[in-house]
């Protein structure tokens, strides 16, 4: 398997539902700032409401650190307005929801599950030069954790300011960092 990490995202054009309206998003939008793509496999089923609620839960401390979220799915945007207005737990978003009715995105990202149309639950975090820092992919029964996301967008964002520093195991903003070097093989 190929990875994704340090490429540079592929030119997209998808429908999005936000903010009560349909708009069109590429990957110009995400242009000189940080972004993650959370996929999910479908609108209207189980884990999925519970993962994007936490997300809607944790979008202000996002938006904070200078990071749009971008949901997607397989649905329509059409699917996306009507999940939205009957479910309280999505009514919480106030970050754009893809359709990825094609499976195009979801296929780029290496996500897309082609024997059912649905895409892995699969984050990405892409900074503001469009390249691809973080990548991880769940099978679709295990939900994933913003709080533990975040952490992890603040580690990607401490080393791209300090590109002689890295962030050790549980690392948590404000911690110690360390600075590679022969004084520190075999001591750590």
């Amino acid at each position: 398997m190929k990875t994704l990490i340090n490429t540079t995202i592929q030119e997209f054009s998808v429908q999005a539902y936000h903010s009560d309206d349909f708009k069109i998003v590429t990957q110009e939008d995400l242009q000189g700032k940080w972004s993650v793509f959370f996929f999910y496999p479908a609108d209207f089923t189980f884990v999925c409401p519970t993962e994007l609620g936490d997300m809607a839960d944790n979008y202000e401390a996002f938006q904070k650190l200078g990071v749009e979220v971008y949901s997607v799915s397989t649905d329509t945007h059409f699917t996306h307005k009507a999940w939205h207005e009957t479910s309280d737990t999505i009514k919480k978003i106030q970050f754009p929801m893809l359709a990825d009715p094609t499976g195009k995105l979801s296929r780029d990202f290496g996500v897309f599950i082609e024997e059912e149309g649905l895409a892995y639950r699969g984050t990405f975090l892409v900074n503001p030069q469009g390249e691809i820092k973080l990548a991880e992919i769940n099978d679709n029964g295990i939900g994933r954790n913003a709080d533990e996301l975040l952490r992890k967008v603040k580690a990607a964002q401490y080393i791209a300011a300090n590109p002689n520093e890295v962030c050790p195991a549980k690392w948590q903003e404000g911690a110690e960092t360390l600075k590679p070097g022969l004084d520190l093989v075999g001591k750590i």
